[in-house]
Parts: C-alpha cells; structure tokens; sequence
C-alpha cells in the first residue's frame, strides 16, 4: 500500500473504536505501513493527519514496540503537531513510552529508548503544559514528566511550578490531575 492509497483508506477512520482498531491492526500486520503512516500524521496542516494520528496512537497501544525502528522520527517530529485532534494522541504515545520506560516489568522500549529521544519528549510535554492546549495532552504530559522526573531532579521543580501557577485557570480535570501529581511530587 502506498502513503496514498493509505491515505484515501484513513478517509474511513472515525471517532469510533472500531475503525480506529481495525486500521491499526491493519498497520501491525503489514509494518511497512508505519513509515506512511508517520508521513501522512507529519502532513501537520491536513485534517488527515488526525486520523493518522489516531490509528498511531492505537496501533502504539496495541504493540509499543512497532514504534521502535521509527522513534528517532517520531520524537524529532512531535513538536510540529499542532492539530487539537493530533496532539492528544501524539502526547499519548509519549506517556506510553514513558510508562514502559519506567515500568517494573522489563520491555524493549527501555534500551530502545535513547537520551537524544528522552530530550525530545521532555521538550515536547513541556510545551503542552506550558502552551494553550486543552485537557488531555496537558494530563498525559505532567503523567510523563511526573516519570522523568526519577532521572531528571530539575523536571520535578519545574513541573510543580507550572502546575502550581495554572492551577486556578484550568478546568476541574486539570486540577484533579495536578493534585494528584503534585501530591507525588512533594511525598
């Protein structure tokens, strides 16, 4: 499959579980496909990349380690997604790592990934904390950080203090999540 027959398939792809499911597994079974895939949700002012950055975020949850032979792409990238409908799902697969990075279990994301692609997260999840973003992508941010702070003592600083400062201005799931990490950070 071409990036533009996949293209004109992603036409498909809705809001529903379902297609966002099948399309994905459809990307698992023939990996080649990621490489288009990534192309097509880097196309940052088409609509299409969206969805193409749905089926990313559902293929990544079915099997993170698809991304692997695609992460220096993908994390060099992220910081140009600007779409609302992308960047949730972007930010999404950024906590995913980052929760397999830190997991108890072992998972090949922990060699795969490298220093140079931890940089790139930690800038791109500062930005949506920091920038006019809405609800999701802030919460999966600060959940990363929260993370990366383990390795990194100046995130933990940094992080309280945006949540700390943005905290009267956010909605009700913005302080529910900020309680709760602000809670872990201070214990």
């Amino acid at each position: 499959m071409t990036t533009e027959q996949l293209y004109n398939e992603l036409n498909y792809v809705n809001h529903s579980r379902e297609k966002r499911l099948y399309y994905a597994n459809l990307v698992i079974s023939q990996p080649e496909l990621i490489s288009e895939l990534l192309d097509i949700l880097f196309m940052i002012d088409d609509k299409i990349s969206c969805r193409a950055a749905w089926v990313f975020e559902f293929m990544c949850g079915e099997k993170l380690e698809a991304i692997i032979p695609h992460l220096s792409r993908f994390t060099e990238s992220i910081h140009k997604v600007h779409l609302d409908s992308a960047v949730r799902p972007v930010a999404k697969v950024c906590e995913h790592l980052i929760k397999a990075y830190y997991s108890k279990h072992d998972h090949i994301i922990k060699t795969a990934l490298r220093h140079e692609h931890l940089e790139k997260i930690i800038e791109a999840c500062f930005d949506w904390m920091i920038n006019d973003e809405k609800i999701a992508p802030k919460a999966y941010a600060m959940n990363a950080l929260f993370l990366l702070g383990k390795d990194h003592d100046w995130i933990h600083p940094e992080l309280a203090m945006i949540l700390e400062r943005d905290y009267h201005m956010q909605s009700s799931g913005f302080k529910a999540r900020a309680r709760h990490i602000l809670k872990k950070i201070k214990a």
